[in-house]
């Protein structure tokens, strides 16, 4: 018996992309002002349909780049976070999306366009509520992001070529939202293999009337072993 593509009712697939930045010591994240029904004048995680001759990941950096004007981001890398495929997600038809998420460091000024009436950054805190689902996958790309904090070096990229503790700390406490202890930070910070490298000789005033402060540099860890975990709410280390 021969596949009848006919049997099934057709649906459209769509890429939607939370991107966050740290931005004045505060997470912000990528958004877009609707220009078009639904949810015309609301803002949303940039993204848009799948052309059938593009891969989800080739049309969320096209929609990236059509709706915010991001097409040459150096350092972009987007991690697809999880397909969202709830039937009434979409009022215009079945709808099911990709979504991507990516923390990108040191970006520069989005521009609206395509069918977006304007794109910005906004503090993660403010961001919503948002249109479709979008709330739900900013949430889960946050969490996503957090976790790659603990098993990664990927917060050095959001500090100077050359950094104290101090300032690769804020770091985790904006993305991860809490306060750390810093002796207790310090201490696992350096007894991970290849997180950071002392840069000898260096060090400066981080403000106060204390020393200078020692400087250190990104490490070749791919992976931290152990892991940076974050708190939990009670104050342990999950």
């Amino acid at each position: 018996m021969e596949y009848d593509k006919y049997a099934h009712e057709p649906f459209a697939v769509t890429a939607d992309l939370a991107v966050l930045t740290i931005r004045d010591g505060t997470l912000h994240v990528l958004l877009v002002e609707r220009g078009q029904e639904p949810y015309k004048g609301h803002w949303a995680l940039p993204g848009g349909f799948v052309q059938p001759d593009e891969s989800a990941e080739t049309a969320a950096r096209r929609e990236l780049a059509e709706e915010t004007g991001l097409s040459d981001v150096s350092g972009l890398h987007l991690e697809q976070l999880r397909t969202y495929s709830e039937p009434d997600r979409d009022p215009r038809m079945r709808v099911v999306t990709v979504a991507f998420t990516a923390l990108l460091p040191h970006p520069p000024e989005p521009n609206g366009g395509s069918d977006a009436a304007q794109a910005r950054w906004v503090p993660y805190d403010t961001a919503g509520p948002l249109a479709f689902d979008h709330d739900r996958i900013l949430a889960d790309a946050h969490d996503r992001v957090g976790a790659k904090l603990e098993y990664t070096g990927l917060a050095t990229a959001f500090c100077p070529p050359e950094f104290t503790l101090g300032e690769l700390q804020q770091v985790y406490e904006t993305v991860w939202g809490t306060a750390l202890d810093r002796p207790n930070f310090r201490r696992k910070v350096l007894a991970t293999p290849g997180f950071v490298e002392a840069v000898p000789g260096a060090a400066r005033l981080t403000g106060g009337r204390g020393k200078p402060a020692a400087l250190y540099r990104a490490g070749t860890a791919a992976t931290l072993h152990p892991p940076l975990l974050r708190p939990t709410p009670e104050g342990r280390p999950a």
